[in-house]
């Protein structure tokens, strides 16, 4: 009851700041949403938006999990990627837009980290939607190890189609890394024994996934062979 009680609390506290700073937002007040932003980073890990930009997530986990017990650390890596999300729409709001990027990508990442752990977890209202960042970040390609992640978060979802979307960035991104393509095949054949109910209502019928396989099994075979030692 206590820690159900602290989550509570800690969730209807974020709901009043961002509501604060939506607010903000709306009425196009970058500099005060950007205050409220640096407030509620350093209530969570210690630092205000623009050094928390500058930070690997394993930092930010680790800045997560230093602030209290570890039962609480998925609630408050969703509230940390909540709180990149309006980040980066204030960097972007305001012309710094690699700022805006790096802010994405991360909320990003934590939210599918976070999503991988925890299948029957069903988010609350405020943290932001897979769909949202993606959206946010579709200026430019997302990084391989970005959309690895997009690509394990959909097949997971039973969203196929989006699944290979995210496999063809990849592969557009490193056409000659022979991992990506490996990585593609066992996608596939993880397709293969899934119903044609199920891959239609996924939006990528079985003819699909059979032309997928054989196009990266051409391209597993059409790769140069090592050379051998000593040649």
């Amino acid at each position: 009851m206590i820690r159900r009680d602290y989550i509570l609390r800690m969730i209807e506290e974020l709901a009043e700041a961002l509501a604060r700073i939506r607010s903000l937002k709306q009425s196009r007040r970058w500099d005060e949403a950007g205050d409220e932003l640096d407030a509620e980073f350093k209530k969570l890990v210690g630092d205000g938006a623009q050094a928390v930009a500058q930070l690997s997530e394993t930092e930010l986990l680790a800045r997560v999990m230093q602030g209290g017990p570890t039962h609480l650390v998925r609630d408050k890596t969703l509230m940390l990627s909540t709180l990149l999300t309006e980040a980066g729409d204030v960097a972007a709001a305001e012309g710094r837009e690699d700022e805006s990027r790096e802010c994405y990508l991360k909320a990003l990442h934590l939210l599918l980290d976070v999503l991988a752990r925890n299948e029957a977890f069903e988010c609350p209202g405020f943290v932001p939607k897979v769909e949202t960042l993606v959206a946010a970040l579709q200026s430019a390609p997302l990084p391989v190890r970005s959309a690895a992640m997009l690509m394990q978060h959909y097949e997971r979802a039973g969203e196929f189609a989006k699944a290979e979307d995210a496999l063809f960035v990849m592969l557009d991104a490193e056409p000659d890394n022979q991992a990506i393509v490996e990585f593609g095949i066992a996608f596939y054949e993880r397709l293969r024994p899934q119903s044609d109910a199920a891959l239609n209502a996924a939006d990528l019928p079985r003819a699909e996934v059979e032309d997928g396989l054989e196009k990266l099994q051409g391209r597993r075979n059409a790769s140069p062979s090592p050379p051998r030692p000593g040649t």
